[in-house]
């Protein structure tokens, strides 16, 4: 017995907020890997205004969304007897993916003692860098935009035990977060393997129709 069972290991998706203040805060590793993602991708381009000659010119990499619809529950946990599904179902997986839009309290509390007391100007807090993961090959560097949370059966204490999120996020590239940032490193790795897979596909494409065309003579 080899152990194999002939089933490939399938990778989980995840959406990873970067916060080395509370590392574990925002880890939402996809319990089902969700059937549809929906991308779209927009250019970017300095002949947007008409200007002659500038049609084909591109300020940098386009504008690029994901889409995904992610199902949570608490079943398994729930019949293993998970002591934190039992009291609180499935809000601290929901807490997770909320925490990437919320400022920290800490630095809210912080920054209004200061406000109060003269001390600084207030300047707003940010979120932590969230990184989308679908695949060895696509790790994104993304904020997220829209959330929806449908939530579809509760406990006798009304926590959530099910739920369907909608998750929107927009994609940074190094022009948002700078080609020496983590996020715009990370963004110029992911182009480069599009353009090594485009080159890929392309020869592909042309070794199959000199393939064909040479079988088509007599």
């Amino acid at each position: 017995m080899t152990g194999f069972s002939g089933s490939p290991q399938v990778f989980k998706g995840a959406l990873i907020g970067l916060d080395p203040l509370k590392p574990v805060a925002s880890v939402v590793v996809f319990q089902y890997n969700p059937e549809k993602v929906t991308r779209r991708l927009r250019p970017k381009t300095s002949g947007a205004d008409g200007s002659e000659g500038e049609a084909l010119r591109l300020t940098g990499p386009p504008e690029e969304t994901f889409e995904l619809d992610i199902e949570i529950d608490a079943v398994d946990q729930l019949a293993t007897g998970d002591p934190v599904a039992e009291s609180l179902g499935i809000a601290p997986q929901l807490a997770s993916l909320e925490m990437m839009l919320y400022p920290p309290s800490a630095l809210v509390i912080a920054n209004e003692a200061l406000m109060l007391a003269g001390l600084i100007e207030v300047i707003a807090p940010e979120a932590p860098l969230a990184l989308l993961i679908w695949g060895p090959s696509r790790v994104l560097p993304v904020r997220v935009t829209d959330l929806t949370i449908a939530e579809e059966a509760y406990d006798p204490g009304l926590n959530p035990i099910q739920a369907k999120v909608t998750v929107a996020v927009r994609v940074l590239t190094y022009d948002d977060l700078g080609l020496a940032s983590v996020g715009g490193g990370l963004f110029l790795v992911h182009q480069i393997a599009k353009e090594v897979m485009a080159s890929m596909a392309g020869v592909s494409s042309f070794t199959a129709t000199a393939t064909a065309g040479l079988g088509g003579r007599a």
